[in-house]
């Protein structure tokens, strides 16, 4: 796995899940990456230890140590934002400031890490934001305030399209169903009625979100730009 070789890569959000497996794909794949990590310390230096990554603590959510960070990465040739909370539950009892520390890393630390990656980035460079399915269907309760955060990731990609594209930037959302996580495990209690929504009725692995990010992010994902890129096994189909 060389088609990634001499890239400068940064992770916002490495240290589990899909993070986790973006970076062991990048690596793998030759790249130079760093990754940042807030709560989740030691799985961050675990995968550091693995990988040769450069593990970065950085809260997402606060929005100047999160700029400083990715500028201090320098001249990426790739972002890739995971960096992610889930908040569920009925709307007329869910703590709205927690609500907006949801917005604050999902929807306002993705602008923003977007724009300051940019600024350096190289020309032909790839800002990739994982997002959700949810941005297009919402089949159960509950998930208002979380969708909105992912459908805005929508808007957002478009808008950076067209505002990077004369550089050769592309930017994208990887746009995952259920997937295999600490956050929503495979054999977890709501497991069985999401497959009843699902053409191919399993979670996803993580493995499989990062080999698709690494295609966005190779040469034959050129002219992929403002895209939803879904990978949900028919769960909106």
């Amino acid at each position: 796995m060389t088609d990634l070789a001499g890239k400068t890569v940064l992770v916002l959000g490495g240290s589990r899940g899909i993070g986790a497996a973006i970076v062991r794909r990048f690596v793998a794949g030759g790249a130079k990456v760093s990754f940042t990590y807030s709560g989740s310390e030691a799985a961050a230096l675990a995968i550091a230890a693995e990988t040769g990554a450069e593990a970065i603590k950085t809260d997402s959510a606060d929005r100047d140590a999160l700029v400083a960070t990715v500028a201090g990465a320098g001249a990426l040739d790739v972002i890739v934002i995971n960096a992610g909370i889930a908040l569920m539950g009925d709307p007329l009892t869910l703590d709205p400031d927690a609500v907006d520390r949801m917005i604050d890393i999902n929807v306002r630390a993705p602008y923003h890490a977007a724009v300051e990656a940019a600024r350096k980035m190289n020309d032909g460079g790839r800002i990739i934001v994982i997002g959700s399915v949810n941005g297009d269907r919402i089949p159960f309760p509950g998930v208002t305030a979380y969708t909105m955060t992912k459908s805005a990731m929508q808007g957002m990609v478009r808008g950076l399209a067209r505002d990077f594209g004369p550089r050769g930037i592309t930017v994208n959302v990887i746009q995952p169903g259920p997937t295999d996580s600490d956050m929503n495990p495979a054999d977890g209690p709501m497991a069985d009625l999401m497959h009843t929504t699902m053409a191919i009725k399993r979670h996803a692995r993580a493995d499989e979100i990062a080999e698709y990010a690494a295609y966005l992010a190779g040469p034959h994902a050129a002219m992929i730009t403002g895209a939803l890129q879904t990978i949900d096994g028919g769960f909106g189909a």
